[in-house]
């Protein structure tokens, strides 16, 4: 993993490296593939930050399994508006379905409330949430993060899909503010 790195006005050093994030990845994966042996879940990710972790999150998970994609924003900057835009809806049935929502990080956990409260509409069979990191401090919801790969302090991280106003998503390591 390299030294600091600059995007836009800001510095950032070195958080999670590329090869720690492969290797908890997989270990989400294979918790999946045993929760859901026998059945055909729909993994729901949220963009834009969650497409590289779903990305390889599903080239390791080897049941069978479809993907949506849904676009919600409630970040400007570094900080959480917690105010929730839905940019992009579900395009598919979920009734009576078995959900993965996966998302990039769990922060206050606004966006991911609101989201929750929509699909109970829609009557999944289950939904449950994977999500690469957590940050406790910051969550100011109760919901449960079923596959979660890593819970790190409430700073600023960019990388691995995570963005500072779209830029740094394509970072494939995660770095924390300076």
């Amino acid at each position: 993993m390299s030294s600091e790195i600059q995007i836009l006005d800001l510095k950032f050093k070195p958080y999670l490296s590329a090869e720690m994030i492969d290797k908890k990845v997989g270990e989400l994966a294979s918790k999946i593939d045993l929760d859901y042996a026998g059945r055909h879940p729909l993994f729901i990710c949220i963009l834009n930050g969650s497409f590289i972790f779903a990305s390889d999150l599903l080239k390791k998970v080897s049941l069978p399994c479809n993907i949506e994609f849904v676009r919600l924003k409630s970040y400007e900057g570094t900080q959480s508006t917690e105010k929730v835009r839905e940019v992009l809806g579900l395009q598919v049935d979920i009734k009576d379905r078995d959900l993965i929502v996966v998302e990039d990080i769990v922060d206050t956990g606004h966006t991911l409330a609101h989201f929750f409260e929509y699909l109970k509409d829609y009557e999944p069979r289950s939904v449950k949430l994977a999500s690469l990191i957590f940050k406790k401090e910051a969550f100011q919801k109760e919901f449960q993060i079923d596959y979660l790969g890593f819970e790190i302090e409430n700073k600023f991280i960019v990388g691995y899909g995570l963005d500072y106003n779209e830029y740094g998503r394509n970072l494939d390591a995660i770095y924390q503010l300076v």
